[in-house]
């Protein structure tokens, strides 16, 4: 099982559509036909959107991710249009919602990684490759690889698994002309964001795009190198051979997994709420990631 352990109900707002309730983000659209993206508060975690929020997180994704997009534009043009509150919108959607471009989507997570973890990490071990590309012997948690890689993925709806899937895959489903730009346009985002962070003391172990088309032109869409589609580590601390600290959900992955959470990660009852403790570490995590990439307080 997995899901919600509570589905929200959408807001009503006057002259927007509700269309979808993800993970995080709640997407409208308005009389002018544009989505409208709101990044709620809200935290999924193994399969699970929790029912504890996180306090400002909506808010530190959308204001991370402006940041970024006006640093890729060069690379890749992106979908947002406004971040201008809509008429009628509840005041705390304010700082959290953009205002963006119809998109046709790409239906493939592009996801580059530069250092071997996680879903890689497990097949690394058992075939010494990542989605089907080899890999040197020796590599170890956390070990940078040789060179990045583009291992994409399918989206999956809410509470299931994304699946990872080979590049010829891609090349099938959206065609080799467009799988070769996704590579492209993923690897060259990758390098760039890389290089900022480690500027930073922040070492970008991997992350994951979603493109779409305007027209025949292709866009970044969604949210873009975060703490919650993107693995960061403190530079300082990186010590291949082990899991790395990161600054994302880790507190809240290590205390459901706790024998103080009492809950069964492969049984069928959902997650319980959050103690007072993790919530607030798991914020100061995602503001000391935007302060660090950033450079400015968090206010």
């Amino acid at each position: 099982m997995a899901g919600f352990v509570e589905k929200p109900e959408p807001i009503e707002v006057p002259g927007l559509t509700h269309l979808h309730t993800g993970k995080v983000r709640d997407l409208y659209r308005n009389e002018a036909g544009e989505l409208v993206m709101v990044a709620t508060d809200r935290i999924s975690v193994y399969d699970w959107v929790l029912p504890t929020p996180i306090p400002d997180k909506g808010r530190i994704l959308t204001q991370l991710s402006l940041w970024w997009f006006d640093r890729l534009t060069d690379i890749v043009p992106n979908h947002v249009v406004s971040t201008d509150l809509p008429a009628g919108a509840p005041a705390d959607w304010a700082g959290r919602t953009m205002v963006c471009t119809p998109l046709e989507m790409v239906p493939v997570e592009c996801v580059a990684r530069g250092f071997l973890t996680g879903s890689g990490l497990a097949e690394y071990r058992a075939s010494r490759t990542v989605c089907g590309l080899a890999l040197p012997e020796g590599l170890v948690d956390g070990s940078e690889l040789p060179a990045p890689l583009f291992t994409p993925a399918t989206k999956a709806d809410v509470g299931d698994h994304d699946e990872n899937v080979s590049y010829e895959e891609v090349a099938r489903r959206v065609g080799a002309e467009t799988a070769a730009l996704l590579r492209r346009t993923t690897l060259d985002i990758y390098a760039r964001a890389r290089d900022v962070a480690r500027d930073r003391g922040i070492i970008l172990a991997d992350t994951k795009f979603e493109f779409g088309f305007d027209g025949d032109r292709l866009v970044l869409a969604d949210e873009v190198l975060t703490s919650d589609s993107s693995r960061f580590w403190p530079a300082e601390e990186w010590d291949p051979g082990h899991p790395q600290p990161s600054y994302d959900k880790q507190f809240v992955r290590d205390w459901l997994t706790s024998p103080a959470s009492g809950w069964d990660r492969s049984g069928e009852q959902p997650p319980p709420g959050l103690p007072q403790q993790v919530v607030e570490a798991t914020r100061a995590k995602y503001i000391e990631a935007y302060e660090r990439l950033t450079g400015t307080t968090w206010a």
